[in-house]
């Protein structure tokens, strides 16, 4: 949502007389288009110099999305800006590309047989889950006018530490959500609990491989094993979802035995971030079915576009091709192994932050990064009540790093965590110097002789 303008914002942008050619104006509108042209090199330095504003992206330790690619890759790129995706007639070689990349996702999560998956590439993960979430909702739709039953009453079953597509496709849908609460206990949707939520009107059950607040895998096997008790009792049959925004692109690499795709027979559906630990540039995504059957027919549209007839299921029209294009430039340039060495390489600097972190007494780990190489932490009941988490995030904001601090969910909303997520690009070098920031930090913070005073936080929601 776009902020109010500041009304103590000076009217114009000015620029600086260095950077202006002569009879350029010095000074533009700043909410409206200004009257005249400039020459590009001078709006270049405009924007450019705005930009330099924002955080270091490679310091930025709250986001999931790629900071990082090849050179290589920015030349794919470059060559591909002005691909539509949806254009299939005029770049029938990307369309090309793009069935190839998600039936080797497809063989990746061990669907049956990846020749008779369906899927597609999306602008990122939330489109992907909406896809998920709307094929789920139109089955069960069917298949209860087929019996003549009433369908206006869906519900969709997850755990309360959801990431906030889920909270968006139930409002933007009109499909209730059920929240299964988390605890100290039960800190994933593990199966515990799931009997209370599921009824008729459920159309599935969404799974996370790789939980935004704290990085850890839901157990799907477990999840689908209590949904078959849950049919003998009751004669429900109720899929799964699993929503692998990063797991997806981490598991198949780290834990490859590692039952929680297609292997795992109620699952249905499964979306994936290319632009997170896919290792491409932002925006991404990719979401495949089981097979054609699980798509229903009736979501599918076909269209006459620049001269030909195509079918169409995402929920964008036009779209970038390019990211596509760099997925797959990906999945040559590195393979299993190349996928493996890198994540095992995340997932080591990540345990090396985790360790470091356990060892100081102001926290507690709340998991280790054994995971996706994410992990959170806590401060130890009773260290201090002279500052929080919240103190530290600001502080480590100031070196350059932005570690978010924010409340678990519902139940648990009294609990305030810590969390970072490692991604390809951050080395051991840079993880040793965040670790002597925070070790700094605290070493500070304890020698407070009275609680900091209350200030506005940044806001961090997921």
């Amino acid at each position: 949502m776009a902020h109010r303008p500041d009304p103590r914002d000076p009217a114009d942008v000015t620029l600086n007389p260095l950077f202006a050619r002569p009879g350029e104006a010095r000074s533009l509108p700043r909410y409206r288009l200004g009257e005249q042209p400039m020459l590009p090199e001078t709006a270049y330095q405009i924007v450019h110099d705005e930009a330099m504003l924002d955080g270091n992206a490679r310091l930025n330790l709250a986001t999931f999305v790629g900071t990082w690619m090849d050179d290589e890759a920015r030349r794919v790129y470059a060559e591909a800006f002005d691909k539509n995706m949806i254009d299939k007639d005029e770049y029938p070689q990307t369309a090309a590309i793009e069935e190839r990349c998600w039936r080797m996702v497809a063989d990746l999560w061990h669907a049956p047989d990846p020749a008779t998956a369906i899927g597609c590439s999306t602008i990122g993960s939330s489109e992907a889950c909406m896809l998920g979430g709307l094929a789920l909702k139109r089955r069960w739709q069917e298949s209860r006018r087929a019996q003549g039953k009433p369908v206006d009453r869906p519900n969709l079953v997850m755990r309360s530490a959801v990431q906030v597509v889920w909270e968006k496709f139930c409002n933007y849908w009109d499909v209730e959500p059920r929240y299964v609460p988390i605890s100290e206990e039960h800190r994933t949707l593990d199966g515990h609990g799931l009997r209370e939520h599921v009824d008729e009107n459920t159309i599935g059950v969404v799974s996370i491989l790789g939980v935004t607040y704290t990085g850890m895998y839901e157990p799907v096997a477990k999840v689908s094993a209590a949904l078959d008790e849950i049919q003998k009792e009751t004669g429900l049959d109720v899929r799964i979802h699993v929503d692998g925004a990063s797991g997806a692109m981490v598991a198949p690499f780290l834990q490859p035995e590692l039952a929680w795709d297609f292997r795992v027979p109620r699952v249905v559906s499964i979306n994936t971030s290319g632009h997170k630990y896919g290792l491409v540039y932002p925006g991404l995504g990719w979401v495949v079915w089981r097979d054609r059957s699980l798509l229903p027919e009736s979501l599918v549209f076909t269209v006459t576009y620049l001269g030909g007839d195509m079918p169409t299921f995402a929920l964008n029209f036009s779209r970038p091709g390019a990211q596509v294009l760099l997925q797959y430039f990906q999945f040559l340039r590195l393979g299993r192994e190349g996928y493996r060495e890198v994540q095992q390489a995340s997932q080591d600097v990540a345990k090396f932050l985790a360790a470091g972190i356990g060892r100081l007494d102001a926290f507690e780990l709340w998991n280790d990064a054994s995971d996706i190489p994410v992990f959170a932490w806590r401060q130890a009941p009773g260290h201090s009540h002279n500052w929080t988490l919240y103190d530290l995030s600001d502080r480590l904001r100031q070196k350059g790093w932005l570690v978010p601090a924010y409340p678990m969910p519902d139940d648990l909303a009294d609990l305030t965590v810590q969390r970072i997520v490692v991604r390809n690009g951050l080395s051991r070098d840079m993880a040793r110097s965040l670790l002597d920031d925070i070790e700094e930090s605290v070493r500070y913070f304890d020698k407070l002789t009275e609680p900091l005073p209350d200030a506005p936080r940044s806001s961090y929601h997921h």
